[in-house]
């Protein structure tokens, strides 16, 4: 972990990483790709040390307010953060000046600011995302071996429904010959209709491999299923996209699952509702008594 002093912290798009980097271990992270031009070890954690007095001052200029999304590229709610707080410090500020947060993490960690969560939902909107992709407890510890297992990820999406803050869900990757089975989903599928999750993301039934990430999962394949890089070799070479040969039936299982549970599943949607900011939200009462 080494620590940096940033010139901003908010994109165009009003998202924020205060971490570049990752502790999880997850063997199909794209963020260690090339093309994101990480000039430190991927698990050397670089922290924006002044990423709170940064999204203060950006909020404070700000003439209209918005969703602040984090966790897109570095899991806001890695371990370092349980001494950090930066997050929680953030949350504080979006809390104070009435803005909505999205936080999309891995980590039940985010459990300790689910007050502040809350509130934030109360005031403006909260939103928060988490990764599914295995329903196998003892696969999830080989794919994700630093953060906590998809059970897990569950229990934390029922404390949120209980607070009322809503929650989406990403199904990826399903890795080609491994995860990408009918039983596999409907396993994950359970945990989302009982969590009554609003929407469900997934581009497709599969994954991507690039430089950067491609090494280092072709790595672990070889250290936890001997073999089947030869396989990924054969079957797509250099490919970015590699298509599960299950696909298709499996995405079609997920379609109707989702319409036959009132649970958005077209990506633009999903995205639109998470993004979208209630200006109604905390107005309507003062409406009735305007003009």
């Amino acid at each position: 972990m080494h620590f940096v002093d940033s010139k901003g912290i908010l994109s165009a798009k009003n998202g924020m990483n205060i971490y570049r980097g990752c502790t999880h271990g997850c063997i199909y992270c794209d963020s260690r790709s090339d093309c994101y031009q990480m000039n430190h070890a991927f698990e050397d954690i670089e922290v924006k040390r002044n990423c709170v007095e940064l999204l203060e001052k950006a909020l404070q200029s700000k003439r209209k307010k918005c969703m602040i999304g984090t966790g897109s590229m570095s899991d806001p709610y890695m371990h370092c953060e349980e001494k950090l707080e930066l997050m929680k410090k953030c949350l504080e500020v979006i809390e104070r000046y009435g803005f909505g947060a999205a936080v999309m993490t891995k980590s039940d960690r985010i459990l300790r600011d689910l007050p502040l969560l809350s509130r934030i939902n109360q005031k403006a909107k909260a939103v928060v995302q988490t990764t599914f992709t295995t329903y196998d407890e003892s696969l999830c510890k080989i794919l994700e071996p630093n953060v906590c297992t998809t059970k897990k990820r569950f229990e934390m999406l029922m404390a949120m429904k209980e607070a009322g803050i809503p929650t989406v869900v990403w199904l990826d990757p399903f890795l080609p010959f491994i995860n990408d089975t009918k039983e596999n989903l409907d396993g994950l599928l359970d945990y989302c209709i009982e969590a009554e999750v609003k929407g469900i993301i997934c581009f497709g039934i599969g994954m991507t491999l690039r430089n950067g990430n491609r090494e280092y999962f072709y790595q672990k394949l070889d250290e936890y299923f001997p073999g089947l890089k030869r396989k990924y070799q054969e079957t797509y070479g250099f490919a970015y996209e590699l298509e599960s040969p299950n696909g298709r039936g499996i995405y079609n299982r997920l379609q109707d699952a989702c319409k036959a549970h009132n649970i958005l599943c077209n990506p633009d949607e999903v995205f639109t509702y998470i993004n979208d900011f209630p200006y109604d939200k905390g107005y309507e009462q003062l409406s009735l008594f305007g003009n």
